[in-house]
Protein backbone atom coordinates (compact mmCIF):
# COMPACT_ATOMS: atom_id res chain seq x y z
CA UNK A 1 0.00 0.00 0.00
CA UNK A 2 1.38 3.20 -0.91
CA UNK A 3 -0.22 6.48 0.12
CA UNK A 4 0.17 9.97 -1.87
CA UNK A 5 0.16 13.44 -1.22
CA UNK A 6 0.99 16.39 -3.82
CA UNK A 7 2.19 19.77 -3.16
CA UNK A 8 3.13 23.04 -4.78
CA UNK A 9 0.14 23.74 -7.12
CA UNK A 10 -0.92 27.23 -7.41
CA UNK A 11 -1.66 30.08 -9.97
CA UNK A 12 1.64 31.02 -12.41
CA UNK A 13 2.13 33.19 -15.67
CA UNK A 14 2.29 32.04 -18.67
CA UNK A 15 6.24 31.50 -19.39
CA UNK A 16 6.72 30.93 -15.91
CA UNK A 17 7.79 27.89 -13.79
CA UNK A 18 6.34 25.68 -11.04
CA UNK A 19 7.32 22.75 -9.14
CA UNK A 20 5.10 19.82 -7.90
CA UNK A 21 6.14 17.27 -4.73
CA UNK A 22 4.54 13.92 -4.25
CA UNK A 23 5.36 12.61 -0.79
CA UNK A 24 4.66 8.81 -0.66
CA UNK A 25 4.73 6.40 2.65
CA UNK A 26 5.69 3.20 2.74
CA UNK A 27 8.89 1.60 2.96
CA UNK A 28 8.26 0.19 -0.95
CA UNK A 29 8.46 3.41 -2.14
CA UNK A 30 11.81 2.84 -4.39
CA UNK A 31 10.50 0.02 -6.06
CA UNK A 32 7.44 1.85 -7.90
CA UNK A 33 7.27 3.66 -10.87
CA UNK A 34 6.07 6.94 -10.44
CA UNK A 35 3.80 9.30 -12.66
CA UNK A 36 2.49 12.68 -13.23
CA UNK A 37 -0.74 12.42 -14.33
CA UNK A 38 -3.11 15.65 -15.20
CA UNK A 39 -6.47 16.36 -15.75
CA UNK A 40 -7.83 19.35 -17.23
CA UNK A 41 -12.04 20.35 -17.08
CA UNK A 42 -13.45 18.06 -20.02
CA UNK A 43 -10.44 16.38 -21.02
CA UNK A 44 -9.54 12.73 -20.03
CA UNK A 45 -6.75 12.27 -17.54
CA UNK A 46 -3.38 11.75 -19.25
CA UNK A 47 0.12 10.52 -18.01
CA UNK A 48 2.70 13.56 -18.69
CA UNK A 49 5.51 12.49 -17.07
CA UNK A 50 6.95 9.10 -15.33
CA UNK A 51 10.23 7.58 -13.92
CA UNK A 52 10.55 3.59 -13.23
CA UNK A 53 11.43 2.55 -9.47
CA UNK A 54 15.00 0.99 -8.99
CA UNK A 55 13.60 -2.36 -9.27
CA UNK A 56 12.74 -1.79 -12.71
CA UNK A 57 15.76 0.13 -13.22
CA UNK A 58 15.27 3.61 -12.09
CA UNK A 59 16.71 5.57 -15.01
CA UNK A 60 14.08 5.40 -17.61
CA UNK A 61 11.65 8.19 -18.03
CA UNK A 62 8.35 8.85 -19.73
CA UNK A 63 7.50 12.04 -21.31
CA UNK A 64 4.02 12.76 -23.20
CA UNK A 65 5.11 15.02 -26.35
CA UNK A 66 3.42 17.87 -25.56
CA UNK A 67 5.41 18.36 -22.06
CA UNK A 68 8.91 17.09 -23.72
CA UNK A 69 11.27 19.29 -22.95
CA UNK A 70 9.37 21.49 -20.65
CA UNK A 71 8.53 19.30 -17.68
CA UNK A 72 11.32 17.38 -15.83
CA UNK A 73 10.48 14.33 -13.46
CA UNK A 74 13.14 13.08 -10.73
CA UNK A 75 12.86 11.39 -7.39
CA UNK A 76 14.58 10.92 -4.05
CA UNK A 77 13.82 7.59 -2.57
CA UNK A 78 15.67 8.57 0.46
CA UNK A 79 12.89 10.83 0.79
CA UNK A 80 10.07 8.69 -0.60
CA UNK A 81 9.86 12.12 -3.23
CA UNK A 82 8.90 12.14 -6.65
CA UNK A 83 9.62 16.05 -8.14
CA UNK A 84 7.85 17.53 -11.27
CA UNK A 85 9.36 20.36 -12.24
CA UNK A 86 8.03 22.02 -15.27
CA UNK A 87 9.32 25.34 -17.38
CA UNK A 88 8.02 27.47 -19.97
CA UNK A 89 4.46 26.63 -18.66
CA UNK A 90 1.43 27.38 -21.02
CA UNK A 91 -2.21 27.90 -20.76
CA UNK A 92 -2.84 24.59 -21.72
CA UNK A 93 -0.81 23.09 -19.15
CA UNK A 94 -3.66 24.36 -16.56
CA UNK A 95 -5.03 20.89 -14.81
CA UNK A 96 -5.25 19.22 -11.79
CA UNK A 97 -2.17 17.20 -11.10
CA UNK A 98 -1.81 14.03 -9.56
CA UNK A 99 1.26 11.68 -8.88
CA UNK A 100 0.50 8.16 -9.04
CA UNK A 101 2.42 4.96 -8.03
CA UNK A 102 2.84 1.68 -10.14
CA UNK A 103 4.32 -1.69 -9.65
CA UNK A 104 5.27 -2.80 -13.25
CA UNK A 105 8.15 -2.49 -15.70
CA UNK A 106 6.41 -0.27 -18.55
CA UNK A 107 6.46 3.17 -16.95
CA UNK A 108 4.37 4.17 -19.56
CA UNK A 109 0.78 1.81 -18.97
CA UNK A 110 -1.10 4.07 -17.57
CA UNK A 111 -3.50 1.61 -16.68
CA UNK A 112 -1.02 0.27 -14.28
CA UNK A 113 -1.04 2.96 -11.72
CA UNK A 114 -3.05 2.01 -9.03
CA UNK A 115 -2.39 4.21 -6.11
CA UNK A 116 -2.86 8.02 -6.32
CA UNK A 117 -2.89 10.58 -4.23
CA UNK A 118 -5.65 13.87 -4.24
CA UNK A 119 -4.18 15.86 -6.69
CA UNK A 120 -3.12 20.16 -6.55
CA UNK A 121 -4.25 22.64 -9.21
CA UNK A 122 -1.87 23.90 -11.58
CA UNK A 123 -3.67 27.43 -13.44
CA UNK A 124 -1.51 29.18 -15.61
CA UNK A 125 -2.45 32.37 -16.51
CA UNK A 126 -2.11 34.66 -20.17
Amino acid sequence: QVQLVESGGGLVQAGGSLSLSCAASGRTFSRYNMGWFRQAPGKERELVAAIAGQIWSGDRTYYSGSVKGRFFISRDDSKNTVYLQMISLKQEDTAVYYCAAADTFRVDASEAYEYWGQGTQVTVSS
